[in-house]
């Protein structure tokens, strides 16, 4: 089935892109998630849309991603949550989670879908995740998590 692209799918491609998929994986992934639309001849018009408004928002060039990645890099997260006696916590920390905390701990404004946690976070101390921004550059921000 052939869809457009809404949003970036790591593996898949990037917002306004026109890509083939299995139809389950688009029927029932991509577009009730809002991550895709079905492609119709109406609808290369909104591909045009699509570019212009991720040309926007995303960092063109790869100086603009070094220069963010180093605002990250400095920035010292600490996210305050809910845990138990041994340390874990109710529930885990979320991509969401972590990009407010960047920007109340004074770092810029992160999308949330850029942000990559390798392990989901269910428990207190300090933990790695990696941050997207650029197809070439990528930022590894520490992320302290305490009870709160």
């Amino acid at each position: 089935m052939k869809i457009i692209l809404t949003h970036e799918v790591s593996g898949l491609g990037t917002a306004g892109d026109v890509v083939d998929v299995k139809d389950g994986y688009a029927r029932n992934y991509l577009v009730p998630r809002g991550l895709a639309i079905r492609w119709t001849k109406g609808g290369e018009k909104d591909v045009e849309q699509i570019r212009r408004g991720r040309r926007i928002r995303e960092i063109a060039t790869i100086e603009q991603a070094n220069e963010v990645k180093a605002q990250l890099e400095g920035v010292k997260v600490r996210l305050k949550t809910r845990a138990g006696d041994a340390g874990r916590l109710f529930g885990s920390v979320t991509p969401a989670d972590i990009a407010s905390a960047i920007k109340d701990a004074g770092g810029p404004e992160v999308d949330k879908r850029r942000i990559e946690v390798a392990a989901p976070i269910k428990t207190l101390g300090a933990h790695q995740v990696s941050v997207r921004l650029h197809a070439e550059v990528a930022a590894k921000v520490g992320v302290e998590v305490i009870a709160a």
